[in-house]
C-alpha cells in the first residue's frame, strides 16, 4: 500500500513538472510572438508615411497622381487611427496577460492581433512603395526627359542633314519625329500640372517609339541605297555588258536580258512605295528578292563570257579530232568487213562499229552546225561548250572501243593458224597411240577404246573441215578444240590402261603357272585367258590377281610395283 501512494505522488509531481514546463514553453513562444507583433506596429511607424504624405500635399499633384495618393493616403489613414491603435491595445493586454500566465486569453488576443497586423504590414510597406514612387517620379521624369529630348534632337539633326539618304521614307520619318516631339510637350505639361504618373506613361511611349525608330533609319537607309545606288548601277551594267556583248557576237537564249531588266526596274518601283510606307521587313525581302535576280542574270552573262575562250581555242583540235575518229571509224568499218569476208564475228562488231560511226558523223554535223552558229552570231557559247565536252569525252570512249574491237579481230588470223597446227598435232598423237597399240600385237581393241578413237577422229575432221571453210566461226572452233584436246588425253589415258593392263596380266599369268596345280589358280588363269581372248584385259587381270592374292598374299602388288617401276626407267 505505501508503495501504491509513492507511485502515485511520483506521477503527481511530473505531471505538475510536465504541465509548469508546459506553460514557460508556451510563455516564451508567446512573448516571442508579442515581441514580433510591437516589431511590425514599430515598422509602420518608423515608415514615417504622414511626413510622406505632408511633401506629397505641398507638390499639387493631379490627374492620375492625385487619384494614386487620395487611395493609398486613405489606407494609410484608416490604418493609422483603427488597425494599429488596436492592434497596440491587443499585444499590449497579451503581454500582460502572458506575464501572469492567463496563457489563454494572451492567446486568444495575439491571435486575433496577428490576423490585424499582417495585412496592415503588408499596406503599409506598398503604401510608401507609392509614395516613394511619388515623390520621385518628377525628379525621374525630369531626368528621363531630358534624356531622351538629347537623342531626339541628335537623331532629328541627322536625319535633316541627310534627309536625301531616306528616299520616300523621309515624309514618314518625319511624321514620325513630330509625333514624338508633340509627346514631349504632353509630357512636359503633365509634369507640370502635377501629374507624374501620367507623364511618366507618355515618356515611356516616347522611349519606345525613340528606340524603334533608331533601329529602323539604318535598315531605311540601307534600302534605299539599294534601290537608288546599287540596283540602279548594277542593272546599267548589266545592260551596257549586255548590248557589248550582242555587238561582238554572243548569242544569249536563256532570257531576255532586256525585257528581264525591264520588270526589274519595276520590282524597284514597287519596293520603292515600301519605303516611303517604312515597311522595313517587306523592304527587305523585296530588296534580296531583286538582288538574286540581278546575281541571275550576271551569272548568264558571265556564262557565256567564261565559255567563248574554251570554244575558240578548241575549234581547231575538234574539228581534228572527228576528222581523225571519222577516218579511223570507216577503216575499222571496212576493216571488219574484209574480215567478214572469212570470219564470222560472233560478237557483233561489224554492226557496232557501223554504229560507232554513224554517231561520229553526227559529231560532224553537231560541230559544223556549231561553228555556223557562231559565224552567224547566234551561237551559245555555254550549250556549245557542253556540247563539245562531252563530244570530247565521247571520243575518247569511241577510240577505246574501237582499238579494242581492232585488235579483238586482229587475233583471229593467229587464231586460225594455232587452229590448224592444233588440228595437225591432234592428229599425229591420235594415230601415236593407234600404231602403239597395234604394235602390241593384241587380240583386239575394247568397245570403249574404239569408240571414244572413233569419237576423237570424227571430231579432229569435223574441225578440219570447218577451217576449210570459205567462212568460219573461230569463237565455235576454238572451244571445239578444248574439247578436242580433253578426249585426245584420255585416248590416251586409255591406251595406257589397255597397255598396262595387258602387260600385267602376262607377267601374272606366268608367276601363277607355280601354283597351277591349285585349282582356284587354274580356273582364274582359263578365265583371264578367255577374259583377255575377248579384250576385256582390266577384267582379266583383276580375276588372276585376285586368285594370286588368295594363295600367295602381296605377290601381285610386289609384281605391279616392279612392272611400273621398269616403265619409269
Amino acid at each position: 500500500m505505501p508503495s501504491i501512494q509513492a507511485i502515485i505522488i511520483i506521477a503527481v509531481v511530473i505531471l505538475i513538472i510536465v504541465i509548469i514546463a508546459s506553460m514557460l514553453l508556451i510563455n516564451r513562444k508567446q512573448l516571442r510572438e508579442i515581441e514580433v507583433i510591437a516589431a511590425a506596429v514599430d515598422e509602420i511607424e518608423k515608415m514615417h508615411l504622414e511626413e510622406d504624405i505632408k511633401r506629397l500635399n505641398k507638390m499639387d499633384l493631379a490627374g492620375e497622381s492625385l487619384t494614386t495618393l487620395n487611395t493609398w493616403r486613405k489606407s494609410y489613414n484608416d490604418a493609422s487611427t483603427k488597425k494599429i491603435p488596436h492592434v497596440r491595445k491587443l499585444f499590449e493586454e497579451a503581454a500582460n496577460d502572458n506575464s501572469t500566465y492567463r496563457l489563454f486569453k494572451a492567446r486568444k488576443k495575439i491571435k486575433k492581433a496577428q490576423e490585424i497586423i499582417k495585412p496592415t504590414l503588408e499596406d503599409a510597406r506598398n503604401t510608401k512603395a507609392v509614395f516613394t514612387e511619388l515623390l520621385e517620379s518628377n525628379k525621374e521624369n525630369q531626368i528621363q526627359y531630358d534624356a531622351l529630348i538629347k537623342v531626339y534632337r541628335e537623331l532629328r539633326k541627322d536625319v535633316l542633314a541627310s534627309s536625301f539618304e531616306y528616299g520616300a521614307a523621309i515624309d514618314q520619318i518625319e511624321d514620325q519625329l513630330a509625333s514624338m516631339e508633340s509627346d514631349f510637350e504632353e509630357a512636359k505639361n503633365l509634369s507640370s500640372q502635377g501629374d507624374h504618373v501620367e507623364a511618366k506613361r507618355v515618356l515611356s511611349k516616347i522611349r519606345m517609339a525613340l528606340g524603334g525608330l533608331q533601329k529602323q533609319l539604318p535598315k531605311i537607309k540601307d534600302g534605299y541605297h539599294q534601290l537608288e545606288v546599287v540596283f540602279q548601277d548594277q542593272l546599267r551594267e548589266l545592260s551596257d555588258a549586255y548590248k557589248k556583248m550582242i555587238s561582238e557576237k554572243y548569242y544569249i537564249t536563256d532570257v531576255d536580258v532586256l525585257e528581264r531588266i525591264k520588270e526589274i526596274h519595276d520590282e524597284i518601283d514597287d519596293a520603292r512605295k515600301l519605303l516611303s510606307e517604312t515597311k522595313v521587313d517587306e523592304l527587305a525581302k523585296t530588296n534580296k528578292k531583286i538582288s538574286g535576280e540581278i546575281s541571275s542574270l550576271y551569272n548568264v552573262l558571265a556564262k557565256e563570257y567564261k565559255a567563248r575562250p574554251f570554244v575558240e581555242k578548241n575549234q581547231n583540235k575538234m574539228l581534228t579530232l572527228i576528222a581523225h575518229q571519222q577516218a579511223a571509224s570507216k577503216k575499222l568499218v571496212e576493216k571488219l568487213q574484209h574480215i567478214d569476208e572469212s570470219y564470222e564475228l560472233t560478237h557483233g562488231e561489224l554492226e557496232k562499229s557501223k554504229e560507232l560511226e554513224k554517231e561520229v558523223n553526227n559529231m560532224n554535223r553537231q560541230y559544223t552546225v556549231d561553228t555556223q552558229n557562231i559565224a552567224d552570231g547566234k551561237g551559245v557559247y555555254s550549250a556549245i561548250q557542253d556540247s563539245w565536252l562531252q563530244m570530247l569525252d565521247r571520243l575518247r570512249k569511241i577510240d577505246q572501243e574501237q582499238a579494242k574491237m581492232s585488235t579483238d579481230v586482229d587475233g583471229l588470223y593467229d587464231s586460225e593458224n594455232v587452229a590448224n597446227d592444233s588440228i595437225k598435232r591432234f592428229k599425229q598423237e591420235v594415230s601415236l597411240v593407234y600404231r602403239r597399240l597395234e604394235r602390241r600385237n593384241l587380240p583386239g581393241n575394247p568397245d570403249s577404246f574404239v569408240q571414244m578413237y572413233t569419237l576423237v577422229v570424227n571430231e579432229i575432221g569435223h574441225v578440219s573441215d570447218e577451217l576449210s571453210r570459205v567462212r568460219i566461226n573461230m569463237e565455235k572452233i576454238s572451244n571445239e578444240l578444248i574439247q578436242i584436246s580433253d578426249d585426245v588425253e584420255r585416248l590416251k589415258r586409255e591406251a595406257d590402261d589397255i597397255i598396262n593392263s595387258s602387260n600385267l596380266v602376262e607377267l601374272t599369268m606366268q608367276y601363277a603357272n607355280k601354283y597351277a596345280d591349285k585349282d582356284p589358280v587354274k580356273q582364274a588363269q582359263k578365265t583371264a585367258m578367255q577374259l583377255y581372248d575377248e579384250y576385256h584385259y582390266k577384267e582379266a587381270l583383276d580375276t588372276i590377281a585376285t586368285a594370286l592374292e588368295k594363295v600367295e598374299p602381296g605377290s601381285y602388288q610386289r609384281l605391279e610395283n616392279s612392272y611400273y617401276s621398269e616403265q619409269r626407267e
